[in-house]
């Protein structure tokens, strides 16, 4: 069971995106006025190293060099969050220690796996993610996502929240996300601390509805996320609903048409980065789907496109 001593961390984390120059290369010159753009623009955290970061194209060096630059930069502005997934259990407790050593505020793991095929059973998660809690003292958060290929039931769930020390928030973006937080939150009581949306706030409202507490969205435009987030938890329903409605075609466009791009090319049209690289082999956004992000964003106004101009 977790025995936090912080209050418990709620609200807007979205994801920093990795950024590259035009080569590919890491430019933290960019990274640093990411982050900073996201913060301007109501984050009131921030994740580094996931896979909307782009983390399965970084050498391990270059992943100390993101992680060093950006927490050094943030400077506890505010809590940063650090994806810290590996397939094996020793290299992600290491992982997470220097994430630890470094400023984390929480580690960020999915269940172990690789490739389309490479699995564990449940005995050998729940040893891995007590390994990694025996190897810090900062909160876990298990990321349920369909990447990992790893089915976890909410009783799988609820007794590593109740039996494991520093795990205790939980990510679900899995088909019928809504249903498994309000599930897990039954099951696991005072031990889920906090069941978080994901997947770019596609979810959004059901999540908060089924008692999500923090939701770690892309990281284009947290003051549009902040403006359904804030009012539901006020208990201003219809002003969340009606927040929602102006930032679900946005919210969509990004999950359905552009994935972790997205970020990037906002970040690029409002001048915050220079170049919007998606490291190869993955593609660059196509010129018509690049427009109509912009053209929705536009409507909407947000912080990203008016920070660097």
């Amino acid at each position: 069971m977790t025995t936090s001593t912080v209050t418990p961390y709620r609200g807007v984390f979205p994801v920093v995106p990795t950024i590259f120059d035009a080569d590919g290369r890491l430019d933290l010159d960019g990274q640093r006025r990411a982050a900073d753009c996201m913060i301007d623009a109501g984050s009131q955290g921030l994740c580094i190293l996931a896979n909307f970061s782009e983390q399965f194209v970084l050498t391990d060096e270059e992943r100390d060099t993101v992680l060093t630059a950006v927490l050094e930069h943030v400077a506890g502005r505010v809590p940063v969050i650090v994806t810290t997934t590996h397939f094996s259990t020793f290299v992600c407790a290491e992982r997470s220690r220097r994430a630890q050593e470094r400023g984390a505020a929480m580690v960020m793991v999915m269940p172990p796996y690789h490739g389309a095929t490479f699995r564990v059973p449940e005995p050998a998660i729940y040893d891995f993610y007590r390994a990694v809690s025996d190897a810090i003292s900062i909160p876990i958060m298990v990321q349920d996502a369909p990447v990992a290929g790893t089915p976890l039931s909410v009783p799988f769930l609820a007794r590593m929240a109740k039996e494991i020390e520093r795990l205790a928030y939980f990510k679900i973006e899995v088909p019928q996300a809504a249903a498994k937080l309000r599930a897990l939150i039954e099951a696991g009581g005072e031990a889920i601390e906090g069941p978080w949306d994901g997947e770019e706030a596609i979810t959004l409202l059901a999540d908060l509805d089924a008692g999500a507490t923090g939701a770690m969205t892309g990281g284009g435009y947290p003051d549009g996320i902040r403006e359904i987030v804030d009012p539901y938890f006020d208990g201003r329903r219809d002003m969340a609903i009606a927040a929602y409605a102006r930032w679900l075609p946005l919210i969509n466009y990004e999950n359905r048409q552009c994935g972790p791009a997205a970020c990037k090319v906002l970040m690029k049209e409002g001048g915050v980065i220079a170049h919007d690289t998606m490291r190869a082999p993955q593609p660059a956004m196509h010129p018509a789907i690049r427009a109509g992000l912009i053209e929705i964003a536009r409507r909407l106004d947000p912080v990203v496109l008016r920070w660097g101009r």
